[in-house]
């Protein structure tokens, strides 16, 4: 028999803009906490050093955050020109330096090179898997790692500031998977410069903003209050970015029970994943076949 979850019945999202020198693991432990939630997980991990949008995900929203890990996000990040470092930030040693420094308009044309469906590899020191151990694992004990090139849809990339000539701030929209570090890595190699990563933040998360974001503080100060309940998002906006149907009442039981059943659904194509809604609330997530949902995730009946 399975151990019950200490904690809080409680679903929602809380969103959080992190700070810089925490983990995103840490983060998720933090609010838990703070709202006596029986669990918890974020959408996108952020690097320590990285701030910015970490959407945390509470009970029964944890089954909608492969769509926020799948949908757009949003970075604006500075790049240090002239050196390259084995970590692809100012967590590693600088391995490689140059004198020259491009100009803006040669910075503007070599971008157009990373925007579009491109082929990234990521950095040695990230959390890609190689033959079942962590790639920053191998690079730490001195092994020589090889990572293969992995597709990114990189919507938008563009230069926003130039502080100084060894400094550039970018803003890039991209797809799942993307590794900033690895963007500023090949541009700095691409310019004949080398580059690496000075300072990022995640701007937004698919619906999720740093802006709307609760700070560390704030979310201490207002532990275990309603005050901080008052703050969850719900489920529901984890399935923004899914087409929505409606479901009769007579169809919610077998929903929930993982049968399809007969939904409302206008300009969706067959076999297009959608997310059926009981007075708002979310029923499943299924592909809608001949005007039947069939499910493949189900929330409980709040």
């Amino acid at each position: 028999m399975a151990r019950k979850r200490k904690g809080r019945d409680i679903s929602g999202w809380l969103v959080v803009d992190k700070p810089t020198g925490v983990t995103s693991t840490s983060v998720v432990g933090k609010v838990r906490w703070a709202l006596n939630a029986n669990k918890a997980g974020h959408a996108g991990t952020l690097d320590p050093e990285a701030t910015g949008v970490l959407a945390i995900a509470l009970g029964e929203a944890t089954k909608t955050v492969p769509y926020i890990t799948d949908a757009l996000k949003a970075y604006r990040f500075t790049v240090r020109l002239g050196q390259a470092t084995n970590t692809d930030d100012t967590e590693g040693e600088i391995t490689q330096t140059s004198d020259l420094r491009p100009d803006d308009a040669q910075i503007k044309e070599a971008l157009n090179a990373f925007v579009g469906d491109i082929m990234q590899v990521p950095p040695k020191y990230s959390a890609v898997k190689i033959d079942g151990q962590r790639a920053y694992k191998l690079s730490r004990a001195g092994e020589e790692v090889e990572i293969a090139a992995r597709p990114l849809w990189v919507e938008e990339l563009v230069m926003v500031d130039r502080p100084d000539a060894d400094h550039v701030t970018l803003e890039m929209t991209c797809g799942k998977g993307g590794y900033v570090r690895a963007i500023a890595r090949d541009l700095g190699e691409a310019l004949g410069c080398y580059g690496h990563v000075v300072s990022l933040r995640r701007i937004w998360s698919g619906p999720f903003a740093a802006a709307d974001g609760l700070s560390l503080e704030r979310i201490e100060e207002l532990a275990r209050t309603p005050e901080l309940d008052a703050h969850l998002r719900p489920l529901e906006d984890g399935l923004a970015d899914l087409p929505r149907v409606t479901c009769p009442r007579e169809s919610a039981a077998r929903l929930r029970n993982g049968n399809p059943a007969h939904v409302i659904a206008n300009n969706i194509e067959y076999g297009e994943e959608c997310w059926a809604a009981l007075d708002g609330r979310a029923v499943a997530v299924g592909r809608l076949m001949g005007g039947e949902l069939h499910p493949h995730r189900v929330f409980r009946d709040a």
